[in-house]
């Protein structure tokens, strides 16, 4: 997943929002990333992803995880949304 692709698919907010938030903000725990343009409020899928995020942040002070492609990702999402895992608010990107 590079920098400017999405990392919370409900609200458009990528990769690189976060890192900036986490860098700028300094959110002291996982759930304040949600302060992040709603990052993480919608159906629920990203939120892995964001812990991963801030818990590497916090104890390397760095943010480099790893994480599938961007078409994997949406494909994981899409996944886990038909599989009853979480439901996308309107204006959520579509669904495959």
């Amino acid at each position: 997943m590079e920098l400017d692709d999405q990392l919370c698919l409900c609200f458009h907010v990528t990769k690189r929002k976060v890192v900036n938030f986490i860098r700028i903000e300094k959110p002291r725990r996982a759930g304040q990333l949600s302060d992040c343009f709603g990052a993480g409020t919608g159906c629920g899928w990203c939120r892995p992803f964001l812990e991963r995020l801030f818990e590497q942040a916090k104890d390397a002070g760095t943010v480099t995880v790893d994480e599938p492609t961007a078409a994997d990702y949406a494909a994981m999402r899409s996944n886990y949304v038909h599989e009853g895992g979480g439901t996308p608010p309107p204006g959520a990107m579509p669904i495959e």
